[in-house]
């Protein structure tokens, strides 16, 4: 409980013996304190590379696990090199156990709940909503995800630079970069990608390929970031919400009346308990709770930053002395 109320806090009492960081917690510190030492106690039993944290190692021996294209059952997660000896352990192990079955495509599951989560794929019951923007989920677990965008939680942490995130599978994949190895690489021009996701969005730069298109214009684009940004050009043609005080046009109730909180209304209800700096909106406070924080951290020389914009322009800095050094 004492562990978790410093993140309300902000209170900081452990202290790089060695440069001015400090740390809320001491296994943190301790993680840190291997970047100045070398020390690497984690090492591979299939390689034996070493590595300061434990989280590396995992991240880590997971390109043993491509390598080895092992294969694990569902059920029990026992690994297997030969895809059909999986196929056999499941037949001769488990085939027995799955006495549920789905009514619309006959797909077995060992479990009633599970059974029944699979249904709603099926249905398009949503029975969890947000109480908060009302949006709907098939499951507890999305909703629980989902909720943490509104309260700015992020309860998985990085025990080497300490980022947080708001899903365990996000730092699962950050904590890959940590290691340094680029599992992933373009079989046209062999640019390296830490992700398959990344190498994936890559390829189409050489394919061509346009797979999202614009449900309104026909335009088309290779990721779907594109797609989205050309899209508000359209919401901004289909504005039809005018501030009747400055009569900036807004594309929905919701954004108008952000727009009239943040920028006509004395109210200010969210206050920083470092500043007491005060804001109409709760998502302005946590945005400005980061200026205190510095939440962001360069993996490489451990500078923390209060934006990740911030972060990402100062690491094209080491690339770029990288690429310049003789």
């Amino acid at each position: 409980m004492n562990s978790h109320k410093v993140t309300h806090t902000g209170e900081r009492p452990f202290s790089c013996s060695f440069c001015p960081k400090t740390f809320q917690r001491k296994h943190e510190l301790t993680n840190h304190a291997r970047t100045h030492t070398g020390e690497k106690p984690f090492s591979c039993d299939i390689c034996q590379k070493s590595f300061s944290q434990t989280g590396s190692l995992k991240a880590h021996k997971l390109v043993h696990m491509r390598d080895c294209q092992m294969h694990s059952c569902r059920v029990c997660s026992k690994l297997f090199k030969v895809k059909n000896s999986l196929k056999m352990h499941f037949r001769r192990v488990h085939a027995r156990e799955m006495r549920f079955s789905c009514d619309f495509c006959q797909k077995p599951f060992f479990d009633k709940k599970d059974l029944n989560r699979h249904r709603r794929n099926h249905t398009g019951e949503r029975p969890y909503s947000c109480s908060v923007c009302q949006k709907a989920f098939t499951q507890k677990k999305f909703l629980t995800s989902h909720a943490r965008t509104h309260t700015g939680e992020k309860p998985f942490s990085c025990d080497i630079c300490q980022k947080s995130f708001l899903q365990r599978s996000h730092l699962n994949t950050h904590r890959i970069r940590h290691t340094g190895e680029h599992r992933f690489s373009c079989s046209v021009c062999q640019k390296p990608f830490f992700q398959k996701s990344n190498l994936i969005r890559h390829t189409k730069m050489h394919t061509g390929e346009k797979p999202f298109s614009c449900d309104v214009c026909q335009k088309s684009f290779s990721q779907k970031g594109g797609l989205k940004t050309h899209k508000a050009i359209h919401m901004t043609e289909r504005a039809k919400y005018k501030c009747q005080i400055c009569t900036t046009l807004l594309a929905s109730k919701e954004k108008l009346g952000n727009h009239i909180k943040r920028c006509h209304t004395e109210e200010k209800i969210f206050s920083c308990d470092i500043c007491q700096k005060a804001f109409a909106l709760r998502c302005d406070l946590i945005s400005h709770r980061r200026m205190h924080e510095r939440p962001f951290s360069c993996f490489l020389c451990q500078k923390t930053f209060a934006l990740k914009g911030d972060l990402l322009k100062h690491t094209r800095t080491h690339k770029e002395k990288k690429h310049f050094s003789p």
